[in-house]
């Protein structure tokens, strides 16, 4: 079986961002995006040890351009984050403006796709795993061909429920290895998934992936994404229990709810505190900080 899980952000970095896998970064890319018909990318952040040395762990997107110049972010979340589309929109601005260097007129900017591979369910409405956002009309339902250079797809893996009979598409033989890698090997690989290239390539890859240094920065982001979780639970049960406590106290069933209420608000400020906390130790900057969690600055800036 795989001993390492491909959906902890450091090893899908390493798998899908390195110059010798740039083959299954292109796999899993046209899975997503079937129309894009990519045949060739550049790498704009290759997988680097160096980058991650001496805990200098940053955000371990995916920034790549392909033979048409046209940019894509990939990322892969597996922690549960309730503000990660404001996150994505910010990312997805960033790759626009980077594409811009002085001199340069509007009219070169390039389409740029931002896709976020979600280890959570986000979308509650929605019951599809695979969701794409376009800017359009909203009279029409059009984008009237204005406004292209924009797409925003989510994959929460959580929704992804297919059986191997079940399995027909590129995405499907993708979302099955990064959901259910850890029963797969060489030797023990499902004839729907045996019949593409790049996940027979991607499982071995797996397999034999880190070596020893690599292997512990792997072991520390791993249980960094623990920790998180951990406090997380925890600054939302604590927040639950003043909220009971506070209901009690009043005595009425609408004090109840007030309290619940003041209890659940007071977790999740708690919770948002937690994580501005680890991404400062992951080594991102204070503004990012304060875009995606909603936090003063100056709040942020005491966490240090």
């Amino acid at each position: 079986m795989c001993r390492i899980n491909p959906r902890v952000d450091f090893a899908f970095k390493k798998l899908f961002g390195s110059e010798e896998n740039k083959d299954l970064l292109i796999s899993l890319l046209n899975a997503i995006l079937p129309e894009a018909k990519i045949k060739a990318v550049e790498l704009k952040n290759p997988f680097n040890l160096a980058d991650y040395q001496a805990g200098k762990i940053s955000i371990l997107d995916i920034k790549a351009c392909d033979e048409w110049s046209r940019w894509f972010n990939v990322e892969m979340q597996i922690s549960e984050d309730l503000y990660f589309d404001k996150r994505s929109i910010y990312y997805w601005a960033k790759l626009v403006t980077e594409q811009l260097t002085e001199g340069m007129m509007f009219k070169e900017l390039k389409k740029t796709f931002s896709i976020n591979i979600l280890d959570f369910n986000f979308i509650h409405d929605r019951q599809e795993f695979h969701n794409c956002y376009k800017i359009i009309n909203i009279d029409t339902g059009q984008d009237d061909k204005l406004h292209d250079i924009f797409e925003l797809h989510y994959l929460e893996l959580r929704k992804f429920k297919k059986a191997n009979d079940e399995i027909t598409t590129a995405l499907d033989r993708w979302s099955t290895f990064l959901t259910r890698a850890h029963e797969f090997n060489k030797n023990n690989v499902p004839k729907e998934l045996a019949i593409d290239k790049a996940i027979i390539k991607a499982i071995e890859a797996v397999d034999k992936m880190f070596n020893e240094e690599e292997r512990q920065i792997y072991e520390v982001r791993m249980q960094a994404l623990a920790d998180v979780e951990s406090k997380i639970t925890s600054a939302e049960e604590k927040g639950l229990r003043r909220g009971l406590e506070k209901g009690q106290e009043l005595g009425l069933e609408k004090g109840l709810q007030q309290g619940l209420q003041q209890g659940l608000e007071k977790g999740l400020e708690q919770g948002k505190l937690t994580v501005a906390q680890a991404m400062l130790a992951s080594g991102i900057d204070i503004k990012t900080v304060v875009t995606l969690t909603g936090l003063s600055e100056n709040l942020v800036r005491q966490l240090l």
